[in-house]
């Protein structure tokens, strides 16, 4: 590989971030898809509500561990190489339902999976963010993170309707022949997406980035936010249908209003960077999306109806909408290149650690509380969070008013 950090031409430059959000939107289709079949299928071969647990939280164990290191590689070899054996890990880890019976089968399934979706993520968002800067670099990760919404708009409602009228082997096919779109995509990168950047010694292992960590405000500010928001958001994802069928709403509704965020997201992405300007900058903006997801997660559980509940849902789509591409361009410009797969594998990381710990948190609570406290305390978590990222960002508007060493 050469020392040399390779600067991508304007046309290059489409077609990576067309690729990228191609090959990725294809991983979130299959992604969302398979958290549907998977425990739908873990029913059908007799495992209990514990089991079913173990292994729905499979997809994150490894990435939680290994994100660091698995982006430091992604910077030394180029993010072409990630998407192409990532999108392979998918398919292979979809058919392996098929060739390995049982619920080892889908634990096993599980965790490659989630390894190889972590892969293609760190790619992808390491491609992304050499693309350009500044406005530019919003507008892009605004358009990327917008087909992760559509890809998360579509699986759910794929995988239900086969379900439903062809079973779950129909399903476990075509998710693989999906994945197989992004190792077509990953071919066609081009530019700096196949040279990869240079990594100094001083780049690499976990205590570098836990030093990175310590003394980048805007690393802080980026993770801070994106956990704010992804704790919200695992708590929505993990309680919100079991809060709907409690409240006698029918499969339907549900599934529509779990569409609807997705959709609310998706639509405010593309316009990130206008939204941004027109809330008076980043600051602000990181400010008001995290809020607006943190206030819907916390009323949730006081308001009944399907309007009213569809608001929220808007609400939460909204915020994180506008708040992860956010993040992300935050970490892209407060690291050098040679810094970024490392940090926004830190990030991941962060991601995959709150996706975890917060069904397991909640779901404590929601043992010996009612719903709709149980919404109130994840609330108040979040602006907890929420104020962490505050106490950082007077450091974080010093930094940017200073060049990047």
């Amino acid at each position: 590989m050469s020392n040399a950090v390779v600067l991508d031409t304007p046309r290059q430059a489409r077609i990576n971030l067309v690729s990228v959000c191609v090959g990725l939107t294809s991983a979130f289709v299959v992604q969302t898809m398979l958290m549907i079949a998977i425990p739908l299928t873990a029913i059908e071969r007799g495992a209990s509500p514990g089991l079913i647990g173990v292994i729905l939280s499979a997809p994150y164990l490894l990435p939680l561990l290994l994100a660091i290191p698995l982006g430091e590689l992604i910077t030394r070899h180029g993010g072409r190489r990630a998407i192409v054996i990532g999108s392979l890990g998918m398919m292979l880890g979809a058919w392996a339902t098929l060739a390995w019976p049982g619920l080892s089968g889908l634990f096993g399934a599980q965790l490659l999976v989630g390894m190889a979706h972590m892969v293609m993520i760190l790619a992808g968002q390491t491609i992304v963010a050499g693309l350009g800067e500044g406005k530019v670099l919003e507008r892009y990760f605004g358009w990327y993170a917008t087909c992760l919404s559509a890809g998360q708009l579509v699986g759910p409602l794929v995988a239900g309707w086969l379900l439903d009228h062809h079973g779950s082997q129909i399903v476990f096919l075509i998710t693989g022949s999906i994945a197989s779109i992004g190792v077509f995509s990953g071919l066609i990168l081009t530019g700096s997406a196949r040279t990869g950047a240079p990594l100094k010694g001083a780049d690499r292992g976990y205590r570098v980035q836990l030093r990175l960590l310590r003394r980048n405000p805007g690393v802080q500010v980026s993770i801070a936010l994106t956990v704010a928001v992804v704790f919200a958001l695992g708590a929505y994802g993990t309680f919100l249908p079991v809060y709907l069928n409690h409240q006698s709403m029918s499969a339907t509704s549900i599934g529509a209003l779990l569409s609807l965020r997705a959709l609310s997201a998706m639509m405010i992405r593309p316009f990130t960077s206008a939204v941004i300007q027109v809330m008076g900058g980043r600051v602000k903006s990181m400010f008001v999306s995290a809020l607006l997801v943190a206030f819907a997660l916390l009323v949730t559980g006081l308001v009944q109806g399907v309007f009213a509940l569809g608001l929220l849902v808007v609400i939460v789509g909204i915020g994180s909408g506008i708040s992860q591409p956010l993040s992300m361009v935050v970490l892209a410009e407060s690291v050098s290149p040679g810094q970024r797969s490392g940090a926004l594998g830190m990030r991941l990381m962060g991601n995959r650690a709150l996706q975890f710990l917060a069904p397991l948190i909640l779901g404590l609570l929601a043992d010996f509380l009612p719903y709709s406290i149980t919404f109130i305390i994840a609330g108040v978590l979040s602006l907890l969070l929420v104020g962490v990222m505050a106490s950082r960002v007077p450091s974080y508007v010093n930094m940017r008013s200073q060049p990047l060493e």
